[in-house]
Formats: C-alpha cells, structure tokens, sequence
C-alpha cells in the first residue's frame, strides 16, 4: 500500500483520537452499520480530499465499511492531523497522503497520487480534486462518474464552472445540505474560530472590537460566538440583505476601511479574495490581530502585508508578527483556516451530520451513477431530513408527528377564512 504521511510511530495516539471522535459521531455510526451489512459502495473506488481529522477518519471508515476502496489526501497543508493520518494507514489499511505543513508542491503531488488509484468517485473539500480532474487529469474524465463537495468556497467554484460549461461531471453540493450550512458552519466554524483564535494567542477577547468579514452560515456563528465571549463585534458586508440581518440581530456594522484602525481582531469568513487588503492594513492599529476561517488563504493579502512589513518574525506558535511602521501587525495560522491550523477544527459532534451528508452523498451518486446530468446538484430533502431525524433520535429527542387531518390542510387550498 502506498502512502505518504509523517510518522507511522504516531498510530497509537491517532487511533486514540479516531476512537474518541467516533463516541460522538452517532449518525455515522448508525449509517456505518447499515453499509457494512448492505456494502451498498462495492465497486466504487473513492479518492477524497478533506482536512485528515479523526472526525474524517470516521467517515473514511464509513464509506469502506461500505464497500469502497478510499484514498484520502489533505485539503490544506496545514489541517493534517499527523497521528490520525498514521492510523488511517497502519490501523485501517487506508492510502492516505498528507503531512501537516507541506508546501505547495508536495500538496499537489499527495492529490495527484490519490488521482492515481483512477477513482470513480471522488468527495472534495473546496473543489480542488476536481479542478485537478478538469485541467491536468482529463483522462479521468471518463471514469469518474460523480464528486461531493463539501465547502462553500467549493460550490462556488464549481458553480462557476457550471456556469461556463466547463463541469463535466456530476456533483452533489453536500454544503447545501440545511443539516450541514445550518449546524457545521455555524456552530462548528463559530466555535472552532474562537478556538484556533484563543489557542494562538492566548488573548481575552472581553471587550475587544472584534470584526467579523462576511456574515453567511459561517459568519453568523463567529459573531454570535464572539459576542458570547463578552467582544464588542461589528460585522462587515457588500450584500445589503445581510448587513441589514446583522443589523437586526443586535451588531454594529460598518465597511472595513471605517472600522479598521478600532479594530483589535479581524476574522475574514467569506470565501472571497483579498477581503483585508493593502488599503485596509494601512490604517490597521498597533496589535491588530489577523486571522481567516474561509478554506483559501487568500483572504488576507498576504503579498501586501509582506511588501508593507517585510519577513516575519514568529511570536508564538502560529502566529506571525509583522512591523509596519512602528506599528505590529499579527497573522494567524500564516492566513489559512484558523480553526484547523491552531486548533483541532470542527466538534465532532456537529461534523456527525456533515458527513453523514457525505456517506450518504456518496451512496447517492453510486446509485445513481449515468443518471445525472454534469452540474451541481443538491442532495434529496428526504435525506436530509433522516440525517436530522437520525440526530434527534441519538439525543434521546421526540418529536411531533402531523395528523391525516393536519397533513390534509397543509395540502389543500379549498378550507380558508
């Protein structure tokens, strides 16, 4: 088996954490059981590229119980989980390639080499293994017959290449799941920020002005978080609608360039570039804290920030000091995902239904292989709705049922006033 991970001696310790992550993964244990006695997979060879987590060694496990052959690489240099990846390979026979802190190119050789194992499926984690499909693997093209994304940056790339006719194959957008967008980017980015923030720095946030750069699923959780944690947030946006939502629900909200020199953390979470750029740090006040939750480190200008304070000086692990002037500048996680750069990313408890999303993403598009049409599409309500009821049933949680009678109103027009 080829692999290429950091140490194989980690193993114990990752499996350990695999194990603990498992206890508070119900629905994927649920739905582990059944594929194991359905193997409703066989056939399929998987290659996913996500965060190697212990909560993404449980779905891995998931879907081999089902029957697939999986390859796993990481998604981002910095989010791999050495000890897990350890024990994905020595423990579950699992080829997995990655390494916490690899650079750019032996990145793109670990998703090459998962490519290798000529997948019929694939399952992402911001669209790069099917970018890598569509531009320098096109052979593949014949042969995978569908993807999962995961991310939102993911549907939006993938969404523009539906748009300009580029997308050759199926993929289902697991990120749109209401079981996934509402919970995981919520209260999982929300908490796991706060997280890698607090990890990193050690720093009170009480009364910090803390300012939160997009305020979608992912935004809305951070600035809740935030503010739970005593900081006096401001939210900043370009979509009216949701600026008005934020106003609404109890935040300041200001542009960034009017916020910017009050500001002691900024937190960009919008999967867009160069949201905190040269004209922004600028005006950045001595101590600013910078950090982003979004899944491309583009999010800070990383090139202006170099060009205004030259080579860094690490100050603590994972964070970056940079000098402008005679003021300090910090940068988080070198500008990737904070959460999983400083931290250990999502609960697992809330990762339970994103990839129980996924597992069941996968067995969707297995069956339903040269049925669907190459564009994004969405998981069935149905499943989505059995993830939740599946939740609500391992906490111990009843709920209502409508009656004929009820059910019979909400279908019909004719009984009114």
């Amino acid at each position: 088996m080829k692999y290429d991970i950091k140490n194989i001696s980690f193993a114990k310790e990752g499996k350990q954490r695999i194990e603990w992550a498992e206890r508070q993964m119900p629905v994927l244990r649920l739905i582990k059981k059944r594929f194991t006695k359905e193997k409703p997979l066989k056939g399929a060879t998987l290659a996913a590229c996500l965060h190697i987590t212990s909560e993404t060694a449980n779905l891995a496990r998931t879907i081999q119980a089902g029957g697939a052959k999986v390859i796993l690489c990481a998604s981002n240099p910095l989010s791999t989980n050495d000890a897990v990846a350890a024990s994905l390979v020595r423990d579950f026979k699992i080829p997995t390639f990655a390494i916490k802190g690899e650079d750019n190119k032996t990145y793109y050789k670990h998703l090459n080499a998962a490519l290798d194992a000529k997948p019929n499926l694939t399952m992402d984690d911001g669209a790069d293994l099917v970018g890598l499909i569509h531009s320098k693997r096109k052979e593949l093209l014949g042969c995978v017959v569908g993807s999962t994304e995961e991310t939102t940056t993911g549907v939006i790339r993938l969404k523009a290449m539906e748009a300009k006719g580029t997308l050759k194959i199926p993929v289902l957008a697991i990120n749109e799941n209401e079981t996934k967008h509402m919970f995981d980017n919520r209260y999982g980015t929300g908490q796991s920020t706060i997280d890698g923030i607090l990890r990193a720095t050690n720093i009170l946030l009480a009364g910090k002005t803390f300012v939160v750069c997009g305020y979608g699923w992912c935004g809305r959780g951070l600035a809740s978080r935030a503010r739970g944690m005593g900081a006096q947030v401001v939210v900043t946006e370009v979509d009216p609608i949701k600026a008005l939502e934020a106003l609404m629900d109890g935040f300041r909200v200001s542009s960034l360039h009017n916020i910017m020199k009050d500001a002691d953390v900024v937190v960009s979470v919008t999967g867009g570039k160069h949201i905190v750029d040269e004209r922004h740090l600028r005006l950045a006040k001595d101590g600013l804290i910078l950090a982003q939750a979004g899944h491309f480190d583009i999010e800070i200008n990383k090139h202006a920030l170099a060009k205004l304070g030259g080579t860094p000086r690490e100050v603590r692990p994972m964070v970056e000091e940079y000098k402008i002037g005679k003021k300090r500048v910090f940068l988080l996680g070198g500008g990737r995902l904070v959460n999983l750069a400083a931290a250990e990313g999502h609960p697992a408890s809330v990762m339970d239904m994103s990839f129980a999303g996924q597992a069941l993403g996968a067995e969707f598009m297995w069956k339903n292989k040269g049925k669907l049409t190459s564009e994004v599409h969405v998981l069935p309500k149905k499943l989505d709705q059995m993830i939740a009821a599946l939740k609500l049933k391992a906490e111990g949680i009843a709920i209502d049922v409508l009656t004929k009678e009820q059910g019979a109103y909400l279908s019909s027009w004719e009984e009114g006033t």
